[in-house]
């Protein structure tokens, strides 16, 4: 970056689309502040690394910064973005401090509405066994590194690429991932079809030598791809993909698959994250990889290796005869994949605790949310983690609750205080159950507090 930009604030620093570009920007000897609602512990690590963090928004806060970097989270009638403006310090988004970062390396972006974390992981994790060093940039922490970035030396950075807000369209990858497309974000983009049409000028921004890496199992996606007008290397489960995974094979907390290219057979993946949809995230890395020259034994040996990401299926603790998961599943796809990984993956009885996130996301996807969690055999909806957002007149978690209840779900509870829902949830799980949070706001803090609660009840 220009030398004359020396102080960077951040604010949202916590976030965990920030806190990972924080952590670059550290080890490149950036003086780095920043502010968040909470202290968390992310806010202490980054601060634990140099960084100076305001808890609580302040005009203040801002300082000498020279620059000023916003989440999505943060609205324009921010104190500190108005103060910002006010002294005619730069505002800029997280997606293009992302940019700048990646401008002088040869990047690798993955987009798509579910799996970008877990696939990014998974083709850092690849890249970096290979020896290649690249730099690595997640919307999660990686269980393998304990935070959400590396800073690598070598000339590769792969970064997730977010879709809100048209954020992706920012970066100019030399490879972008595409892993789906599918119905979210629509307070900015109203529609299926205006997503599908950003996706194709994402992939249509790579270079004239670049590579579009894509799966061919999402109907929308391949319905893309005509307009797509660059090299396609293309991956799934589908006999018209490039790289195909067969045998399919579900293990106790685990993934198996065969892997053929054009046919041609190259060998197993064993992977210990469940699901099917981590059978395709690592396809994914497969094609990254392969395109990058990374022989096959090299890419499955360091895939089974891979652990998960933080708050992806995570196991977090057993107590009281229950196992306690997490996941940031947030969609109804994504929590209809990681409920049928959990039921394939340990054959329990499931209890499913979820905290909608945001009002406009609960009120165009309630009914599609109420489908969602029928692989759970008791379903518990908490209020509505907010985020950015402002309450909608009407809106609440019992939308999701009644849609599940219309679905036919057999045992739904609606538990707006979410302050009081662990000691609830000790009643209604049992022993031998799997108990699992999911949702992208703070509903991880109840089965945290959970697991508490039971062992303090084994003691």
């Amino acid at each position: 970056m220009y030398r004359k930009v020396k102080k960077i604030h951040l604010v949202g620093i916590g976030g965990t689309g920030m806190c990972g570009i924080a952590e670059i920007l550290l080890e490149d000897g950036y003086r780095v502040t920043g502010s968040d609602l909470t202290a968390s512990p992310t806010t202490e690590r980054l601060a634990s690394l140099g960084a100076a963090v305001h808890i609580g928004h302040q005009p203040e806060n801002i300082g000498e910064a020279d620059v000023v970097v916003i989440s999505s989270a943060v609205r324009e009638d921010n104190v500190e973005v108005a103060e910002s403006r006010r002294k005619l310090v730069p505002v800029i988004r997280r997606a293009e401090m992302l940019a700048e970062l990646m401008r002088m390396k040869f990047g690798i972006a993955v987009a798509g509405t579910h799996g970008k974390t877990t696939t990014t992981s998974m083709i850092g994790l690849v890249l970096e066994q290979a020896g290649l060093d690249p730099t690595v940039v997640v919307g999660g922490r990686l269980r393998a590194l304990g935070k959400h970035a590396r800073r690598g030396a070598g000339e590769l950075f792969v970064a997730e690429a977010d879709e809100f807000d048209h954020s992706f369209l920012r970066l100019s990858p030399s490879i972008a991932v595409i892993t789906n497309i599918d119905s979210d974000h629509l307070d900015c983009y109203g529609s299926l079809a205006k997503i599908m049409e950003a996706f194709t000028e994402f992939a249509n921004k790579v270079p004239f030598y670049g590579t579009v890496v894509a799966c061919m199992d999402d109907s929308p996606l391949v319905s893309i791809i005509p307009r797509i007008e660059r090299r396609l290397l293309t991956y799934g489960e589908s006999a018209q993909a490039d790289l195909q995974a067969g045998d399919i094979a579900y293990v106790r907390g685990g993934t198996e698959c065969l892997v053929s290219h054009l046919g041609r057979p190259l060998g197993k993946l064993t992977l210990q994250v469940p699901g099917k949809h981590n059978i395709e995230n690592a396809l994914a890395a497969v094609a990254v990889s392969l395109e990058l020259g990374v022989p096959f034994d090299k890419i499955a040996a360091a895939l089974a290796e891979f652990k998960g990401v933080h708050r992806r299926a995570e196991l977090k603790g057993e107590a009281g005869g229950r196992l306690i998961f997490d996941d940031f599943a947030h969609h109804p796809t994504e929590i209809k994949a990681t409920l049928e990984a959990l039921k394939r993956g340990w054959q329990r009885r499931i209890v499913a605790v979820f905290q909608p996130h945001l009002y406009t996301r609960t009120r165009d996807l309630s009914a599609e949310f109420g489908g969602s969690f029928m692989q759970s055999d008791v379903l518990v909806v908490t209020s509505i983690y907010g985020s950015r957002e402002n309450p909608i007149p009407g809106v609440t978690g019992e939308m999701v609750a009644e849609a599940a209840r219309d679905r036919g779900h057999r045992q739904v509870v609606f538990h707006p205080d979410k302050e009081t829902l662990a000691e609830s949830l000790v009643d209604l799980s049992r022993p031998g159950d799997l108990v699992v949070t999911l949702g992208a706001g703070d509903i991880y803090r109840v089965g945290e507090k959970f697991l508490e609660l039971l062992g303090r009840a084994k003691e």
